[in-house]
């Protein structure tokens, strides 16, 4: 499934890094591209959505 997000609170490509990392924690297999200056996240996942917003949100972000 592909999912795409607005994360406004992405400022920088460390923040990027830290959000791969936690939606490839629940799914090593997941395809993850965030541009922190578009503020976009897309994912293409197995992983149930709801997960993979609560990854995100548990890393520090807010999602949109």
């Amino acid at each position: 499934m592909t999912l795409q997000y607005t994360v406004p609170d992405m400022a920088c490509s460390a923040c990027a890094t830290t959000i791969t990392n936690a939606v490839t924690a629940i799914d090593p297999g997941a395809k993850v591209a965030a541009d922190p200056a578009t503020k976009q996240v897309n994912i293409e996942t197995a992983a149930p959505e709801t997960t993979v917003k609560a990854a995100i949100v548990a890393a520090g972000y807010t999602v949109n």
